[in-house]
């Protein structure tokens, strides 16, 4: 089945763990993907080339979303490729964990650049690409909107603003046929966990599998097919929601 037949879809931050899976979920769906990254160039060349691989179509496009003159050319890439755009994936995150007594100002500004006003400068170039049949606009947000972890206050707090940007925007935009909702994981098993300290074995991986009532943690998969469902026709009645894919770790 392909729900997303005829779509150009841009994933930022695609290269890996929940923006990669995302990636070929949609490509595999019919979708035309802009596989976005920021650094990692050999790993979104491996995304583009699993997609192509499985008979898909993407292309890699290096921008780094908290900055404005990237996202303009990330946007120029996209339409010069592929004309126009339908959906929005908004992934790219800085995932830092710490004590509040040790988050810098750089710190700060760098989560918030990324987390925050990556999404902003993100949606208003794509706002510009959307046709008169409007679009879709998905922020992967996180669990740790609703409920902030401890040593992760300054993660929670951006992710907690993406929510209301989510919110506010589906009011905004509503009128341009535009939906917009957010994706909240719960615990899963991705690079920018591990490097977060959340490992196989880890208490942090322990106490997050105790808490969720399925009983693991989540796979990029599991977010991917739930961002697939929200990008298609499927979900053509859902804009402004919060939706966990946790296990039932977050259940609101």
């Amino acid at each position: 089945m392909e729900r997303l037949i005829n779509k150009v879809a841009v994933v930022t931050g695609a290269s890996k763990g929940i923006g990669a899976a995302i990636a070929k979920h949609f490509a595999a769906e019919g979708a035309k993907v802009v596989v976005n990254y920021a650094s990692s160039k050999e790993g979104a060349e491996k995304v583009v080339k699993a997609i192509i691989d499985n008979g898909g179509t993407a292309i890699a496009v290096q921008a780094d979303v908290s900055k404005a003159a990237d996202v303009i050319r990330l946007f120029e890439e996209t339409e010069k490729a592929y004309g126009t755009l339908n959906v929005l994936v908004n992934n790219a995150v800085s995932q830092g964990y710490a004590p509040i007594e040790q988050i810098s100002v750089e710190a700060f500004h760098q989560s918030f650049n990324v987390n925050v006003l990556g999404p902003i400068l993100t949606i208003q170039a794509a706002l510009k690409l959307f046709g008169d049949e409007g679009g879709n606009i998905i922020n992967i947000s996180s669990g740790a909107s609703k409920y902030p972890l401890p040593n992760a206050s300054l993660y929670s707090a951006t992710k907690a603003a993406l929510d209301a940007f989510t919110i506010a925007l589906s009011k905004e935009l509503g009128a341009k046929k535009v939906r917009i909702n957010s994706v909240l994981p719960g615990a899963t098993e991705t690079e920018g966990a591990t490097s977060a300290g959340v490992t196989a074995g880890s208490d942090y991986e322990k106490m997050f599998i105790a808490n969720t009532p399925l009983g693991r943690r989540g796979q990029p998969e599991d977010i991917a097919k739930a961002a697939v469902f929200l990008a298609s026709d499927d979900a053509g009645w859902i804009t402004g929601e919060q939706i966990s894919v946790s296990g039932g770790m977050y259940g609101f």
